[in-house]
């Protein structure tokens, strides 16, 4: 049986549905030893800002019973190092390009997407968890006018579709994800980290330097699919899956829930062939259940 496992995200046609989550994949080239980037459907960028983040202090990982927790910072050299380090890097293979794009006010992020709008970029993942420091610190995804609006001002500068990377850290998942589509996402990728904290209890102290982290992980995938399938249901738009997924059958969740395509992080970091042995393990699942088109999975358990 030939399989189509191809998907479509906003026009742009990934070979297959399986991509890595920002920041968790630096931007290819650590991994392309272990991993055969042709093989991915897409690689996610770690986050890119308008000048140099020198991220957070150390310590600012530390493990968790099923996860681990992180407050890195969004540390990156920048748009102009990215440009000329990494873009000619990824072009050397047959996969999608999608930057992640980071930044602590409206103009940051838009520079950024103006700068990339003439590069060899596919697509654009806005990272809306950043403290908007002109609202007082609060993420631009915890507040749905906010959603909106720097969704409708980045739809209005790019070139490439755009991604909105929603946060988990709100109280209706549904509410964020129409936000976005009012204001012109072209797809929204899901969950970002859950904000969570570890006490070292020898040292008395907190065990990442910024308090509270980032968690991901198999732990939060049951929270990451519940939001999948909310956000799915509440939107006309495609939706990538992400948060602890490590395997095949963790993918088939979020697709069967109504992923157009998933995401693997935290799992790279133990399993550096994590991603292509998800892409075997998708197509040995359609095999198995005699389905010839992955589109025809998508989204079909109501």
């Amino acid at each position: 049986m030939e399989l189509k496992t191809s998907v479509s995200l906003a026009g742009v046609e990934l070979k297959n549905p399986v991509m890595v989550a920002s920041g968790t994949f630096g931007s290819g080239e650590e991994y392309s030893e272990f991993v055969d980037l042709n093989q991915l459907g897409a690689v996610v960028t770690k986050g890119v800002a308008n000048v140099p983040w020198p991220g957070n202090p150390t310590p600012r990982i530390a493990e968790t019973h099923g996860g681990m927790l992180n407050a890195i910072g969004l540390q990156n050299p920048g748009m102009e190092v990215f440009i000329k380090r990494d873009l000619p890097f990824l072009q050397k293979f047959d996969t999608k390009v999608i930057v992640n794009v980071c930044g602590k006010t409206t103009e940051d992020y838009l520079e950024v997407v103006e700068r990339l709008s003439d590069e060899p970029v596919d697509m654009l993942e806005i990272n809306i968890s950043c403290p908007n420091v002109k609202e007082g610190g609060i993420a631009f995804g915890q507040d749905p006018k906010a959603v909106e609006a720097i969704t409708k001002a980045v739809k209005a500068k790019a070139k490439q579709p755009v991604i909105m990377k929603l946060s988990p850290n709100v109280t209706d998942i549904t509410v964020m994800a129409k936000a976005a589509e009012a204001g012109g996402a072209d797809v929204l990728s899901l969950i970002n980290t859950l904000t969570g904290m570890k006490i070292d209890i020898e040292r008395q102290c907190f065990a990442i330097a910024n308090k509270t982290g980032g968690m991901s992980g198999p732990a939060v995938k049951p929270v990451a699919l519940r939001m999948v399938y909310q956000a799915a249901n509440a939107v006309q738009i495609p939706i990538i899956g992400m948060g602890g997924i490590a395997n095949a059958d963790d993918a088939m969740e979020f697709i069967l829930a109504g992923a157009t395509a998933v995401s693997i992080g935290t799992a790279n970091f133990y399993n550096p062939y994590a991603t292509v042995e998800t892409v075997k393990g998708i197509e040995d699942y359609m095999r198995r259940h005699h389905c010839s088109d992955i589109n025809d999975l998508i989204g079909i358990v109501k």
